[in-house]
C-alpha cells in the first residue's frame, strides 16, 4: 500500500512569519506534527511520502498518481486548501481520507472524502487498517474515548527534510483544564489533561537528535501546564537528557498565565532549556476576562505575573481579543498600553471569532447573533462571524490601530530592548546550532535586508547598537526579534494593502 500524506498550505498570518523565514533561509515555521503522527500509525511495509505544501509549494501529478490512498490534513485557517486537494485527488480517481481539527469540528463542511477521521487517531486508525484489509472500511470514524497519550507513537520524522523547518515539533499533552468560552481545543482535546510518560517524549527527543536536528523544539501543548503534577516529574528529566547531550534544543511552548504563581516550576523551565513561553492573556479588563470565562486571569496582576515569567528567562509571546461584549470604549488604547508595558515583543492581537462548536459559537446562535463559519484566522480578519456589541467599524479601525501602534519600529524596539533588560543573564552561552559561514550568511541577510534595504533602516541600527552594547549576552536573540517585526511590517502593509 502507497500512502500520501498532504498538509495544505496556511494562508498568509502572522503566525506563519513567511516573511521572517525567507531571511533566515527556512521555507516554514514548523512541520505537520498532526500527519507524522499519522504515518506512524500505519502499517510499517506500508510506503509512505509526505507533501508539505508550505514548503513544497505545489502537488505533483506523478505523486498523486502514485499513490493508493492519500491522508489530508488542516486546521481551519487551512479550509479553502484542503478542499481544494481532495477535489484535485479525487479528480485522478484516488481515494481520500480526511481528518485533523477542522474535520473534527466542522462535520457538514467536510469535503468529499472516501473516509473521515474525527477526533484524535491514535484507535481510529488502526481500525481502520484492519477494515480496510477485511474489505469493509467505514466512510466515518470517531473515537468513543480520548486515547491515553501512552498509545501515541514517535512521529515519523524522517518523513521530512528537516533543513526547511525553523523549529521541530514535538507533543507532551492534550487538553486543558480551563474552560475559554471562545477556545476549541477543549472542544477537542477534552478539559482533562492527558500527558505522555517522561520515557516516551524523552524517545522523541533522541529520534529529532539521531536525524541531526539541533536548535528550537516546540511543544506544541495548548497548555503545557495543564497537569502540573506530571510536568513537575518531567522537568527534571529533561534538564537532565539536555545535559547528557550538550543542550542540543531550546524549548518554547504555551501555557496559562498561572504558570507565573510556581516559580519552582519556572526554575525547573529555565534549567531545562526554555527560552520562550506564549501566553493566552486576551485583554486587560477583567469584565471581558469574566465574559468570556477566563477567570484563571482575573484577580491578578497581569503585569506583573508576566514580568515573573520574565524573571525567570522565558521571553514571553502573548495572545490579546478585542471585540468582547464587555469591551469598554476605550479598549483599544488599554490593548496597546498593556503591550508595551509588559514589554511583550511577539503580541498576537486578534480580533474575537467563534470558531465552530464551541461555547461562544453556541451562545451566540442561540442569541441569532451568528453570522456564518469563521475561516479561523482572527488577526487581520475583515469580515466579523457575528455580530458584535460594539459598532463592527469601530472594532475593525481601532484593531488596526493597535497593531499599526504596536509594529511601528520605535515601539517594537523599546518593548524588545524592556525584554532583555528583565531577562537575567543566560544560564549558558547561546548555543551555536549553525556553523560559523551560515551564522555570517544570516547575519549578512539580516544586515542588507534590515539595515540597508528597510526604510526603516535607522531605527533598526539605532536597536542594533543599543542591543550590542547593552545585551551581547542576548545579541542573537535581539535580531533574531528584528527579523520577527520585518514579517509583521510586510504584513500589515499587505493586509491593508488588500
Amino acid at each position: 500500500m502507497r500512502i500520501l500524506l498532504i498538509n495544505p498550505e496556511f494562508p498568509e498570518t502572522y503566525w506563519g512569519f513567511n516573511h521572517a523565514l525567507k531571511i533566515v533561509g527556512k521555507r516554514c515555521a514548523y512541520p505537520p506534527l498532526g500527519l507524522l503522527t499519522v504515518s506512524a500509525l500505519l502499517p510499517p511495509p506500508w510506503e509512505k511520502r509526505l507533501i508539505d505544501l508550505n514548503v513544497s509549494n505545489q502537488l505533483r501529478v506523478s505523486d498523486i498518481r502514485w499513490a493508493d490512498l492519500i491522508f489530508v490534513t488542516g486546521m481551519i485557517t487551512q479550509k479553502k486548501a484542503l478542499h481544494r486537494v481532495v477535489k484535485e485527488c479525487k479528480a485522478y480517481g484516488k481515494r481520500v481520507a480526511v481528518g485533523g481539527p477542522y474535520v473534527s469540528t466542522s462535520m457538514e463542511q467536510v469535503p468529499e472524502a472516501d473516509y473521515i477521521f474525527v477526533g484524535e487517531a491514535e484507535t481510529t486508525l488502526p481500525e481502520f487498517v484492519a477494515d480496510l484489509a477485511a474489505g469493509r472500511a467505514k466512510q466515518y470514524y470517531k473515537a468513543v474515548e480520548r486515547p491515553p497519550l501512552s498509545i501515541s507513537p514517535i512521529p515519523d520524522f524522517g518523513l521530512i527534510n528537516l533543513n526547511r523547518y525553523n523549529t521541530m515539533s514535538v507533543q507532551y499533552s492534550r487538553g486543558c483544564p480551563f474552560s475559554c468560552e471562545f477556545c476549541d481545543i477543549i472542544e477537542i482535546y477534552g478539559r482533562v489533561p492527558r500527558t505522555k510518560d517522561n520515557e516516551q517524549l524523552l524517545a522523541e527527543l533522541d529520534a529529532l537528535l539521531s536525524l541531526g536536528w539541533r536548535g528550537s523544539v516546540f511543544l506544541v501543548d495548548d497548555n503545557f501546564i495543564g497537569n502540573k503534577k506530571n510536568v513537575r516529574l518531567l522537568l527534571p528529566r529533561l534538564t537532565e537528557w539536555q545535559k547528557k547531550n550538550n543542550y542540543p534544543f531550546t524549548f518554547l511552548t504555551e501555557a496559562s498565565v498561572n504558570l507565573a504563581d510556581d516559580k519552582a516550576m519556572l526554575g525547573e523551565m529555565q534549567k531545562a532549556g526554555f527560552h520562550r513561553v506564549f501566553l493566552g492573556i486576551e485583554t486587560p479588563v477583567e469584565a471581558s476576562l469574566n465574559e468570556t470565562q477566563k477567570t484563571q486571569n482575573t484577580k491578578r496582576n497581569l503585569l506583573e505575573s508576566v514580568r515573573t515569567i520574565q524573571g525567570f528567562g522565558l521571553e514571553v509571546m502573548a495572545g490579546f481579543i478585542v471585540g468582547f461584549d464587555n469591551d469598554p470604549d476605550d479598549i483599544f488604547q488599554r490593548q496597546t498600553d498593556f503591550i508595551q508595558e509588559s514589554a511583550i515583543p511577539l503580541a498576537m492581537v486578534g480580533i474575537l471569532t467563534a470558531l465552530p462548536d464551541t461555547q461562544l459559537w453556541r451562545r451566540l446562535q442561540k442569541d441569532g447573533r451568528l453570522l456564518g463559519e469563521s475561516n479561523g484566522n482572527n488577526i487581520g480578519a475583515e469580515e466579523l462571524n457575528f455580530v458584535p456589541i460594539m459598532d463592527p467599524k469601530r472594532l475593525m479601525e481601532g484593531y488596526r490601530s493597535i497593531i499599526q501602534t504596536i509594529y511601528r519600529s520605535p515601539e517594537y524596539y523599546a518593548r524588545v530592548l524592556e525584554c532583555l533588560k528583565r531577562l537575567p543573564a543566560p544560564l549558558r552561552p547561546e548555543p551555536k546550532f549553525r556553523s560559523l559561514g551560515s551564522n555570517l550568511a544570516v547575519f549578512g541577510r539580516i544586515v542588507v535586508r534590515l539595515g540597508v534595504i528597510d526604510r526603516e533602516r535607522t531605527e533598526f541600527w539605532r536597536f542594533a547598537r543599543q542591543a550590542f552594547w547593552k545585551h551581547r549576552d542576548r545579541f542573537v536573540q535581539a535580531m533574531s526579534l528584528a527579523v520577527m517585526l520585518h514579517h509583521f511590517q510586510r504584513l500589515n502593509e499587505e493586509l491593508t494593502e488588500n
